[in-house]
């Protein structure tokens, strides 16, 4: 019993500092983000911005033009690293992630056919692309089920939905005019450039309601993973808090992509590098959560700041080159171990 509770306490105190270290990463690199462009502005110049004394060029340039994109990196990315850990511990599938699945699609799909089809604009898009997002996650558990929900036939399920929803962008995007197309596409990569303060202020709204409700569910993740048998036995409603789980997972999702578009690989990386990280065999929910806006934020830093002059690469395109490598390892290491 004492090696037992010697095991846990050498646990918790691994995870708190890694998740202190991380945060204190995630602000590093956000004041970063803030202090570095075509128009440089010192660290103790941002902060004292940032706490109202700042002058009117430092004002203008920190506070209009870099904090909302770089809030957006910082929220998109919290909710894109909690969605994926969720989906992954739910599902025990580390492919289990929302970009592989089709939740991100459900949502650009649901933005293009707004921006297109309909001609709208504004703050009804990032709307229209959450309840996509929420309206893929239904119809891929509908469709998955089969007296209960496994993670190897939900992936399945989810990765036929994904193609669907590309297919019908591609169909879309062939009918759109040049300039909504161009509107669109931000849709498809993912990108922080047209960003404004409405979109962060109703992600920031969201996750103050959704972070903190997936973290308190989040707790019967543990119980979840010794089996339904056992968790029922330990009077857990399986069921009902796996739905509410992926539903939680799913609307976190929808909400980061209603903000940033479909920005690959975060959700998916996020808890295999906090699984490293901590040496738990599993991923934390908060330093996947962290690690996603670490992502996220270096990502963007890195699509803004990569070439030189006025072309910036979509935020997406810079975690897709990270991600993709990584999918297909995992993809090769689990066909070799199914073969052996």
């Amino acid at each position: 019993m004492s090696t037992v509770l010697a095991v846990h306490r050498r646990t918790a105190r691994r995870t708190a500092i890694v998740t202190a270290v991380l945060a204190v990463a995630v602000l590093a690199v956000f004041l970063l983000a803030l202090s570095i462009g075509d128009f440089p502005i010192g660290l103790p110049d941002v902060v004292r911005t940032l706490f109202g004394g700042g002058t009117v060029r430092d004002n203008y340039i920190v506070l209009r033009l870099r904090l909302p994109r770089a809030l957006a990196g910082l929220l998109v990315g919290f909710a894109f690293g909690l969605s994926g850990a969720l989906f992954q511990r739910l599902l025990r599938n580390p492919l289990a992630s929302p970009d592989v699945i089709g939740v991100t699609a459900g949502s650009s799909l649901a933005a293009v056919l707004c921006l297109i089809t309909f001609g709208l604009s504004g703050l009804v898009v990032p709307a229209a692309a959450l309840t996509g997002g929420l309206a893929t996650s239904v119809l891929i558990y509908v469709l998955a089920w089969r007296r209960g929900v496994t993670g190897h036939r939900l992936v399945l399920v989810g990765i036929g939905v994904a193609a669907l929803a590309a297919s019908a962008m591609s169909y879309l995007l062939t009918r759109a005019d040049v300039r909504i197309a161009a509107q669109a596409l931000v849709w498809i990569t993912g990108s922080f450039g047209r960003v404004a303060w409405g979109e962060v202020r109703m992600a920031a709204v969201f996750l103050v309601v959704l972070a903190p409700a997936a973290l308190l569910l989040g707790r019967a993740l543990t119980v979840l993973q010794l089996g339904d048998d056992a968790a029922k036995g330990l009077g857990l409603r399986v069921e009902r808090v796996r739905l509410g789980l992926l539903a939680l997972a799913a609307a976190l999702c929808g909400v980061a992509t209603s903000v940033g578009g479909p920005i690959a690989f975060v959700a998916f990386l996020s808890g295999p590098i906090a699984t490293r990280v901590l040496r738990t065999g599993r991923p934390g929910l908060v330093p996947s959560a962290l690690v996603g806006a670490l992502i996220t934020l270096l990502a963007d830093f890195a699509a803004q700041h990569l070439f030189s002059g006025a072309h910036q690469l979509p935020v997406g395109v810079v975690t897709g080159a990270v991600g993709a490598p990584y999918l297909l390892y995992l993809l090769a290491t689990s066909n070799r171990g199914a073969g052996s």
